[in-house]
């Protein structure tokens, strides 16, 4: 499936600024897999006090952008008709390892495979570059269900 912008990902995440993380999509398999981009700036909220002087993204902000990307591939997975009633919530990671710091200028991509579906439970395996180089990795989990 095509480029994602920022219109399209606000379609499908509840989350709006200062917490929406990824700015495009790249490439979505449904069912498979999905790679997703954040451009990195020194005017994100996190940096005035993460760390003054020194500015390093912080690693479960890398994450929760990397679940952000998940949550697009599982409502790409989703029966066109489930689409428009359905929250994902992010539920769990496990393996999470930060291999290097993000700072501004820095263009995150982040890819997510589906590992396994079971009724409405998703795990995703989660790497996160940086000019081809892994700064991040984890098992992501999720569970997606009907808007209150």
């Amino acid at each position: 499936m095509g480029v994602y912008d920022i219109q399209k990902i606000m379609q499908y995440l509840p989350h709006r600024y200062p917490f929406l993380l990824i700015d495009r999509v790249e490439e979505v398999v449904p069912g498979e897999k999905v790679i997703a981009l954040k451009n990195v700036t020194i005017n994100e909220p996190f940096f005035q006090g993460h760390f003054p002087g020194i500015p390093v993204m912080p690693g479960v902000i890398v994450l929760e952008a990397m679940g952000q990307a998940g949550g697009v591939l599982v409502y790409e997975s989703l029966q066109e008709k489930k689409k428009e009633n359905t929250l994902v919530f992010f539920t769990g990671i496990d393996k999470a390892r930060f291999r290097k710091s993000v700072v501004p200028g820095d263009q995150l991509i982040f890819e997510l495979k589906l590992l396994r579906k079971r009724k409405n439970f998703i795990r995703m395996a989660g790497v996160a570059t940086v000019d081809g180089n892994k700064v991040a990795e984890a098992e992501l989990m999720a569970a997606y269900g009907d808007k209150v």
